[in-house]
């Protein structure tokens, strides 16, 4: 297992996860420089390692062998439990740290994830199933990041619309 990120995953996740996230800023009037610096650094650390590093784990999980329908619904369906509102709430809460509101890191912030998650899923589940089932492995992480600068825009909006 490669305990690493890829150079083209740390520069995916450099640049379309704060990207996104930004749209989403601005759009609630929440944009700050410290709040796109630590997307950044989020997107090129964390995100760049952990999200290619789950995919990797959902192929070796659903081979090829497997009847097409079947591989279609488990891989989507790994791909959702992983992006879960415990993922949620966690983005959400580097969100308010990145821009210092101490007081936003609370437990209602996995009641707005849960909200946001139980809302986007029709969302999601075309989304994955693109992500898992029509890109080859090592575009799946811009897949994704894409796919999340999108949502990163629906969840900077419902951490408005669900407190």
């Amino acid at each position: 297992m490669r305990l690493h990120a890829t150079p083209r995953d740390i520069v995916t996740g450099l640049i379309v996860f704060p990207l996104g996230d930004s749209i989403g800023a601005l759009l609630t009037g929440q944009f700050g420089a410290l709040r796109f610096a630590g997307m950044m650094a989020l997107g090129a650390i964390l995100y760049a390692w952990e999200i290619p590093a789950y995919f990797r784990w959902i192929d070796r999980r659903t081979p090829d062998s497997l009847p097409p329908g079947r591989r279609a619904v488990l891989r989507t369906g790994l791909a959702m439990l992983y992006f879960n509102p415990l993922w949620i709430a966690r983005h959400l809460a580097f969100i308010a740290a990145f821009m210092a509101q101490w007081d936003a890191l609370r437990w209602s912030l996995l009641r707005t994830a849960t909200l946001s998650w139980a809302f986007n899923i029709p969302v999601a589940l075309v989304g994955n199933f693109v992500i898992q089932m029509k890109l080859p492995l090592r575009h799946r992480f811009l897949g994704s990041a894409t796919f999340s600068a999108i949502m990163v825009v629906y969840y900077a909006l419902s951490r408005v619309m669900f407190q």
